[in-house]
């Protein structure tokens, strides 16, 4: 029995890495767009470097970060629509040598996540992330999903933030 499940291990994982090898020979750096809403607006521009078949990436972000029409309109009273409401703010987010696996229609991304506000380490940092990248039929990937967890997600919230997968190329450089 033990055999038995220490072989069929073996196989799950050899199929794991040779679809994280096949994935990252014709898509190897992989762009795009976050623009999502809740209490907060989040906008901006994302990288994905998957590092040959180590199963390991290297992930990007840099967003602006500010209170929605949302929160305006349910405070009570409603919220001026003034800067000090707003609160806008940027936030850089990096992963390094992030894990990849294969899921259903695309690929996972988890490791801990460096995270800046306005230029300094923020204090919510460093915090775990998990980064899901996903496509259908038409579009192999099309869609990216960010959700932290740890002290970022009481900043960010625990829905993820979604994203556009806007460019995809097989560049075989490190950075």
């Amino acid at each position: 029995m033990q055999k038995n499940l220490a072989r069929s291990f073996t196989i799950l994982a050899a199929l794991a890495l040779l679809s994280i090898s096949a994935f990252a020979q014709n898509h190897s750096r992989l762009r795009g767009s976050i623009d999502a809403s809740g209490p907060w607006k989040v906008r901006g521009e994302w990288s994905l470097h998957i590092k040959g078949e180590s199963g390991k990436a290297d992930f990007s972000a840099a967003v602006n970060m500010q209170r929605s029409d949302y929160f305006l309109l349910s405070s009570n009273p409603p919220a001026a629509d003034t800067p000090v409401n707003l609160n806008p703010h940027t936030h850089h987010i990096t992963v390094k040598e992030a894990d990849v696996t294969v899921v259903a229609n695309g690929i996972q991304v988890s490791g801990m996540a460096t995270i800046t506000s306005n230029g300094s380490i923020a204090p919510v940092s460093p915090s775990p992330v998990t980064i899901v990248i996903t496509g259908g039929s038409a579009v192999e990937y099309s869609n990216i999903n960010i959700t932290f967890g740890g002290k970022a997600a009481n900043h960010f919230g625990t829905d993820p933030l979604n994203g556009v997968v806007r460019s995809m190329s097989n560049e075989h450089h490190e950075h």
